[in-house]
Order: structure tokens, then C-alpha cells, then sequence
């Protein structure tokens, strides 16, 4: 296995930007999930690592080599396409032996190979099938095993799982998480969905309009999105947002009044509130905000009701007694987790940071 190392990767199409200098360190062994919305470059970036597309400037390096202006063949990486890409006249075995027979290897090897493959994956019923005589997850399954067998320095996912339905995806998923952790392998993973890419991710990089908007740990990105974008993309529902001003340590606009927490403490003046649906409850009496309740989307033992506060759209998750007793209609107070409240600067759209903890001196 090797890292993967870009540098200032940019890439026009006409005279649309497609990436706009893009920064990305993939160490050796790490599973790295690029997720960002539709057009936001995604998959034009995994593209050029595979040499599938070249840069217009930047660099691409797997483990020492420079491998910017090499042929695809050259770069000894595997690419797993959302289409799965299988040849249909070929049996799955003759699938998996292909790209091993290109490479010269013998046939007791490529034997060997295929066997381990097969028995990793479940496939030693399959392998005298055709790919048309297989479900989508086989064919999935197969295209996965077709990539270990070469045994390549990096793995390349482009949306892999988006042609399965959701019970496949779930299997799937588990599987490459699974392979991952057993080949140690260096894999880079393209995808639009959240699940996908919060469960996968030892590294998550979330993309928008061609640049990176922030790098880190899933839980982390999540926790502490970067930006006004970042905490709207990531979450299901996603955070809701309420123009406020903030001071004397609290946080105020209409139908809301938030003490701010300590970390936040210093920040004065207009801002942007941010709140995620599980981080607020329904209180009896007067809470932090009041929420008009629109409809509510019932879910067994939770619930959302969407609804607005002051005139601003916002979804809160429901739990225990509210499931049953919030309705459309109703004016509900809600208390918020201080630990749960993102500010974020109206112009700018970044976070405002925690401030920092004050410096102590040993004695």
C-alpha cells in the first residue's frame, strides 16, 4: 500500500472551475471519504488520482512517485465504478483472472488469487456465473473482489453503492468496512451519502463548488463543522439556522432567548444560531425557544416536526411522551443542549470559534 498526496489540484472545463487548488494528505492504510454535494467536484478529483483526467496544475503523488502525467496503467491503482463495469461475456471467474493475466501473472497464481478473493467475499458459487446472472450486490460484490485481486497500492470508490437498494447498501457497506480493516488498504471513497461516509471514514473531506471545506475525523466535522455550509450538509434533518444577536452571554431574536456557553462566551453582536434537531427537547412551560409545530413526520420511537420559530424554518426531533402528544398547530417550548449551540458569522458563513482556554503558569 502507499499515501496519496495532492497538491494545488486545479482542473477547468471551458471556463467553468471545476477544482480550485485542492490539498489533500492520504496517509499509508487510510480510508478517506470525499463527500460534497452534486457538482461540487467529487468525482472529477477522484478522476485525476486515477489519471482518468488530467490536471491543468498541481501535483498527484502516490507514495513517492509523482504520478501527475502517468497513464492509468502506470498509477497500480483499482477504481470500483458505480456501474459496476464487469465484462458481460465473461464468467465471473475470467472477470477477477482479466486484469491478472495483463500483468503476466501465472496461472497457478492467478488461481491462488482468486480463490482468497472469492472466499473473502462470499463469490465461490458465483464464479462460473455471468454477470447478468447475478443480483446487484453479487455484481457489486464481484467488481470489489476484481479490485483486491490486483492488489493495488490505492483503492479508488466512485459511489460504489448508489445502484443498490437500501437493505444492499447496508450489507455492502459493511463489507468494505470489513476489507478495509482487513487488507490495511489505502482507499479513497466517493459518495453522496452521509451514512456512507460517517461510517466508512477514518478521514472525511467534504467538498463544495471545487474546494475543500474542511478535513478531519467524521464525529469531529460533525461536531464542530467549519462553516455554515458544513453544518447544513451533514445531518438528516440538517442543523437549522436563526438570525440572533448575542450579548451579555446570551443569545436573543424572536422566540429565542439561549444562554450562550462558556466557550462561546466572548462573542458579541449579530450571528447566525445553529441548532441540530436532536439537540433540543420539548419542556412544559417556558423553554429557550418557541416553536410552531407545521406537520410531524412520525418515525416509531421518535418523531420530527417541522415548523418554524419567529418565521424561520427549523425541525426538532420528539422523543418519549411528545411522539404522541406534539401536533400540527401546536406552540411547543423547547430547551437546547448548551453543548449543541453552533454560532456562525452572517457574512463570512464560518464558525465562530470556542474561545481559547487561558494559559496557566506552574507556580
Amino acid at each position: 500500500m502507499a499515501s496519496l498526496t495532492l497538491s494545488r489540484i486545479e482542473k477547468t472545463l471551458g471556463t467553468t472551475p471545476i477544482l480550485r487548488g485542492i490539498d489533500l494528505d492520504v496517509t499509508d492504510g487510510e480510508l478517506v471519504v470525499l463527500v460534497g454535494p452534486s457538482g461540487c467536484g467529487k468525482s472529477t478529483l477522484l478522476r485525476t488520482i486515477a489519471g482518468l483526467e488530467l490536471p491543468d496544475r498541481g501535483t498527484v503523488k502516490i507514495g513517492v512517485r509523482d504520478v501527475t502525467h502517468l497513464a492509468p496503467r502506470e498509477r497500480d491503482v483499482a477504481m470500483v465504478f458505480q456501474s459496476y463495469a464487469l465484462y458481460p461475456h465473461m464468467t465471473v471467474r475470467d472477470n477477477l483472472a482479466f486484469g491478472l493475466r495483463l500483468r503476466g501473472e501465472t496461472s497457478a497464481a492467478i488461481s491462488a488469487r482468486i480463490a482468497d478473493v472469492a472466499q473473502s467475499l462470499g463469490l465461490e458459487k458465483l464464479l462460473d456465473r455471468l454477470p447478468k446472472q447475478l443480483s446487484g450486490g453479487q455484481r457489486q460484490r464481484v467488481a470489489l473482489a476484481r479490485a483486491i485481486a490486483r492488489r493495488p497500492s490505492l483503492f479508488l470508490f466512485d459511489e460504489p453503492l448508489s445502484n443498490l437498494d437500501a437493505a444492499l447498501r447496508g450489507e455492502v457497506r459493511v463489507e468494505i468496512k470489513k476489507l478495509h480493516a482487513k487488507l490495511g488498504a489505502t482507499m479513497v471513497y466517493v459518495t453522496h451519502d452521509q451514512v456512507e461516509a460517517m461510517t466508512l471514514a477514518d478521514k472525511l473531506v467534504v467538498l463544495r463548488a471545487g474546494r475543500v471545506e474542511q478535513i478531519g475525523p467524521p464525529l469531529e466535522v460533525y461536531r464542530r463543522p467549519a462553516s455554515r455550509f458544513v453544518a447544513s450538509f451533514l445531518g438528516t434533518p440538517g442543523m437549522g439556522f436563526l438570525p440572533a444577536r448575542a450579548s451579555d452571554g446570551r443569545i436573543r431574536a424572536e422566540g429565542v432567548d439561549v444562554p450562550l456557553p462558556q466557550r462561546l462566551a466572548a462573542h458579541e453582536g449579530e450571528v447566525v444560531l445553529g441548532v441540530r434537531p436532536h439537540d433540543v427537547r420539548v419542556v412544559a412551560g417556558q423553554g429557550a425557544l418557541r416553536f410552531t409545530v407545521d406537520i410531524v413526520e412520525a418515525m416509531g420511537f421518535e418523531a420530527y416536526a417541522h415548523g418554524h420559530i419567529g418565521g424561520t424554518p427549523f425541525v426538532a426531533r420528539l422523543e418519549g411522551d411528545a411522539v404522541s402528544t406534539v401536533h400540527p398547530g401546536d406552540v411547543v417550548a423547547l430547551d437546547v443542549d448548551a453543548d449543541g449551540v453552533h454560532l456562525f458569522d452572517p457574512k463570512s458563513q464560518a464558525a465562530l470559534a470556542a474561545a481559547p482556554a487561558p494559559s496557566r503558569t506552574e507556580p
